[in-house]
């Protein structure tokens, strides 16, 4: 019986929030414009690049200008950076248990593998699926039932772990148990997009009973 740990990336992970947000305010500076708290929040986070440039920047080349963000992002993050605290603690206990690992992101391939390895993590998990090699993106489902797809475990046999509304979507829509990461968005923002729990990060007290879950037969 295959039992899993999924894990999107941004802000779950790594705390990378703050470096989009200085990006993002480069970018609407250089256009003229000015990002606010409540622009990043509703209308950035947890979004895909293609679909939210052409809304944010009417007649702009979507794909040149979602490429030089993200070799901004890249930039901005260099080669080492901290893992979301409590996160290599958990993957031993992953480890121990015999769970599985999959990354879970709306990133490019470019900057999954960066974020990873910057974090040192990258061959902790032996799969890293990307929205956007996949039939559909987040907020579809489709990149978590592909993960659980390739390792062989059934929903019901999986936690899932997201930051944004829109990752929680897909997460909660793919049938495992989804807990929020409280990087960005309150309790209540997760629990409203799906989140049967949410933490702080992964030294959070809750934690330990959330993956006593995952001992059982199934997720209720």
């Amino acid at each position: 019986m295959t039992k899993a740990l999924l894990f999107d990336l941004d802000g779950t992970l790594l705390v990378s929030d703050p470096l989009h947000y200085a990006v993002f305010a480069e970018i609407f500076a250089e256009n003229g414009k000015e990002l606010t708290p409540e622009i990043y929040e509703t209308r950035i986070h947890g979004h895909h690049n293609l679909e939210m440039f052409p809304k944010l920047f009417p007649g702009c080349d979507a794909q040149a200008l979602s490429d030089e963000k993200e070799r901004r992002f890249r930039e901005r993050l260099g080669d080492g950076a901290d893992p979301m605290p409590g996160t290599v603690a958990l993957l031993d206990q992953a480890d121990r248990e015999g769970w599985r690992l999959a990354v879970v992101t709306n990133a490019p391939r470019e900057n999954g593998e960066h974020m990873l390895n910057a974090i040192g993590l990258r061959d902790r998990f032996e799969l890293l699926i990307i929205g956007d090699e996949c039939a559909r993106a987040k907020p579809d489902p489709e990149p978590y039932l592909a993960a659980m797809r390739q390792l062989g475990a059934e929903p019901h046999h999986c936690l899932a772990f997201e930051d944004s509304q829109s990752g929680m979507r897909a997460a909660a829509r793919s049938g495992a148990y989804a807990i929020g990461v409280r990087s960005g968005l309150s309790h209540d923002r997760l629990c409203e997009a799906g989140a049967k729990a949410t933490i702080a990060d992964y030294t959070d007290a809750t934690l330990p009973t959330l993956l006593d879950r995952l001992r059982g037969e199934s997720i209720p």
